[in-house]
């Protein structure tokens, strides 16, 4: 007897229940291959209706998603987030106004259609009086900020204005400054003048002759590529004797890599007070990590000129040696074996090399 739908789907239940294989089959009076068959028969039937999404359900789904991709374009573009004073959201909707419909902008900030509706109208209404006032605010700010020789703020223009008689408030004069470009050099005073105070200066002056050792220090970094590889070489020289005193090879030219090479000459050398380190204007020598570390050993920093290699010339002189009377000259095969050319040759530049 063939078995109808209700007492397959109910086989099936029993079977995805728990039951054993041996009690159904005996009760139902079926093959085990028939079980089985229908079991997979209903996993297909199952995952079909999961996977089966109609036409409609589609479209609907199309434009959910598209809706809220456009909220996130307006929250985006907004000056503001949906959590903002009511006043901050309709001055941001205003501005994309005509640029979405009515209904997502107001959804999207949880405004009323009607709020957004009236603050536009109103503004529409009061946008001549409201701009030739601002106009005539710009000159009067400019004029009173210019007068004071660009020292006044906000507050202080403000008071200005009302001694005058003109009716204005701090943040409608602060929002036109802020227009105009205008700010009080009282903000940046103590900025420039820290700046100026820090600017990296070339004490050396392309004077490489020292009158001792452990005087002044010269240091740079070049790469070389081996292998499609680049690798920095960071090389610090004693202007004295012009033999180098610490280097090190790394992957990545970084603060890490000068600070590094620093440590270890000055722990070789153990230089007493005095000492100058000159370098370019290179990120690694500008860190904070680095200028700390040699401030904390009481070295005085020098700087090359920006463009200007000849401020360091005994530097750019040892890499150009290094390289043509070394690295050109060979077939390079692996990190290893350029670690090892550029040991012996800084052996040789040290010992053998004369220094003029």
């Amino acid at each position: 007897m063939k078995a109808t739908k209700e007492q397959k789907e109910l086989v099936v239940q029993r079977y995805f229940s728990g039951e054993s294989v041996e009690k159904i089959t005996a009760e139902m009076q079926i093959s085990r291959s028939s079980l089985y068959l229908w079991a997979k028969q209903y996993k297909e039937e199952q995952k079909e209706k999961e996977d089966h999404i109609s036409v409609g359900n589609y479209r609907k789904l199309q434009n959910k998603v598209k809706r809220l991709e456009e909220m996130v374009e307006i929250l985006r573009k907004a000056n503001c987030h949906y959590n903002s004073p009511l006043r901050e959201k309709l001055y941001a909707l205003e501005e994309l106004y005509g640029q979405y419909s009515v209904h997502l902008l107001c959804d999207t900030m949880e405004v009323s259609r009607a709020t957004l509706y009236n603050h536009v109208l109103r503004n529409k209404k009061e946008y001549t009086v409201n701009a030739r006032r601002k106009e005539e605010l710009k000159e009067q700010i400019q004029k009173v900020y210019h007068e004071s020789n660009q020292i006044f703020g906000a507050a202080k223009i403000t008071a200005v204005l009302r001694s005058q008689g003109i009716k204005v408030c701090d943040s409608t004069v602060r929002e036109i400054m802020r227009d105009l470009g205008l700010k009080s050099i009282r903000q940046d005073s103590k900025r420039l003048y820290d700046r100026d105070k820090k600017k990296n200066r070339n004490l050396l002056q392309r004077q490489f002759n020292p009158e001792k050792p452990n005087q002044v220090w010269v240091s740079d970094v070049t790469d070389f590529r081996v292998n499609d590889k680049n690798y920095y070489i960071c090389v610090i020289i004693d202007l004295y004797s012009r033999l180098e005193v610490g280097y090190k090879i790394a992957i990545k030219n970084s603060s890490q890599l000068t600070k590094s090479t620093f440590k270890l000459a000055y722990t070789h050398r153990t230089p007493s007070a005095g000492l100058t380190f000159h370098s370019d204007n290179g990120s690694n020598y500008c860190s904070k990590a680095f200028q700390a570390h040699l401030k904390l050993l009481s070295v005085t920093q020098s700087f090359s000129r920006p463009y200007t290699p000849y401020d360091n010339s005994v530097m750019e002189s040892f890499f150009s040696s290094l390289k043509q009377e070394e690295l050109y000259r060979r077939k390079i095969k692996s990190e290893k074996e350029f670690y090892a050319i550029v040991g012996e040759y800084i052996n040789f530049y040290n010992e053998k090399r004369p220094h003029y």
